[in-house]
């Protein structure tokens, strides 16, 4: 009887492999996370309800997902969407950034209702929303070196921690610079005013507030880097470990949790792909079949982190801003080069990508429209061009 019950519990590889995950994933971007929301205009309390509300997406919605298509269905929050908001220079306020989360999770269903939109969507060149995701990045990367001026100590051991754990252990780098980082900041006792109002997470729930421009310049560049850069590398590796994934029901699952949680704060609950990949190898489990299992198992430390995410919040909210900037600029070092990579991998689409990129990277705001917006358009219009003059000819 006990040996029948053991063998139909995950083994200890499961368990380690959802937690590694977990870590990583809350870990390596929680800090960008808090600066996002900080730009929006949110309040301390705020803050944390939209790290709990996050953590509750990922983990109720990765639960559902995983159970019903019996597939390791690993979920994150929208790490190049955070980078997004946090360069909206304080822009819009909270309900109006609650409204902008609340329309791209709406596209985002949309897109898991009308499988023709999906396929539309799956022809949106990758190098122009990779050169938009590029321009929104780059200040932060740039930021992570000015910082030097004011806090040199700590950028060279995030730099050094960074550079060699990339070389030896790359999937754990961004931990062991979050842990690097953390521990020159308690020595030094930058954090000496860290009292936590609570041990628990709670939910501070906000009336979205509804503006086209707000729309425009957050909604819609946040739905395009979380589909681009999120939900469809997601769906690669889930068939890469050998699975079939229907994308209709991930995407409206994903969405769904996201319009449910807006507005607690949550920006953009998503599939995951680096921290997927952890938990859909063989190495988390040797049965394909019951490898979903390990996507329980995920879901429930998230669910853990969901319950103590006050304290983890207000810490970094004590950081000084400077600690937040390096800690963002390294997280975002990765992506940024993947992000590049990926802008000018279509040679005949260069110059519509290097156009969106240096229009998002300016930060210019026009109609009271951000550059993410105005990048995209420069993109899509050079492409258009193209498209006309090469039929004429």
């Amino acid at each position: 009887m006990l040996s029948r019950v053991s063998a139909s519990l995950p083994p200890l590889a499961s368990w380690t492999s959802a937690l590694i995950a977990a870590l990583i994933g809350f870990g390596g971007t929680v800090a960008l996370v808090v600066q996002a929301m900080q730009a929006l205009g949110a309040e301390a309390g705020q803050v944390g309800s939209a790290v709990t509300a996050l953590c509750l997406g990922i983990a109720v919605a990765g639960a559902i997902l995983s159970l019903w298509t019996r597939m390791p269905v690993v979920l994150a929050w929208s790490t190049p969407g955070a980078a997004l908001l946090a360069a909206s220079n304080g822009g819009a306020a909270w309900p109006v950034a609650i409204g902008a989360f609340m329309a791209a999770a709406a596209l985002m269903c949309l897109l898991g209702l009308v499988p023709a939109l999906g396929r539309l969507a799956a022809r949106i060149p990758a190098s122009v929303a990779s050169a938009m995701l590029a321009g929104v990045l780059l200040p932060f990367c740039l930021q992570l070196f000015r910082t030097l001026e004011t806090d040199a100590l700590l950028v060279v051991v995030l730099l050094l921690v960074f550079v060699i754990a990339r070389q030896r252990f790359p999937l754990y780098a961004l931990l062991l610079v979050l842990v690097s980082g953390v521990a020159v900041v308690l020595t030094r006792g930058d954090v000496a005013g860290f009292a936590p109002r609570s041990l628990i997470g709670g939910l501070e729930p906000v009336m979205p507030a509804f503006d086209l421009k707000a729309v425009a310049s957050i909604g819609v560049p946040l739905f395009l880097v979380t589909l681009v850069s999120q939900n469809l590398p997601g769906l690669v590796v889930l068939r890469t470990a050998g699975y079939e994934p229907r994308p209709q029901p991930l995407l409206l699952g994903t969405g769904l949790a996201t319009m449910l949680l807006a507005p607690f704060g949550a920006h953009g609950v998503n599939l995951a792909a680096i921290t997927a990949a952890i938990c859909t190898s063989s190495d988390a489990h040797p049965d394909q079949a019951r490898r979903w299992t390990v996507g329980l198992i995920y879901a429930g430390f998230y669910l853990a982190l969901a319950l103590f995410s006050a304290p983890l919040v207000q810490f970094f909210l004590t950081m000084p801003k400077a600690s937040i900037a390096a800690f963002t600029g390294i997280a975002l070092i990765a992506p940024l080069s993947g992000a590049i990579e990926n802008m000018l991998i279509e040679k005949t689409e260069r110059d519509a990508a290097i156009l969106t990129f240096a229009a998002t990277a300016s930060g210019v705001s026009l109609l009271g429209i951000g550059s993410a917006f105005w990048g995209l358009l420069a993109g899509f219009a050079a492409l258009a061009a193209k498209a006309v003059f090469a039929r004429r000819n």
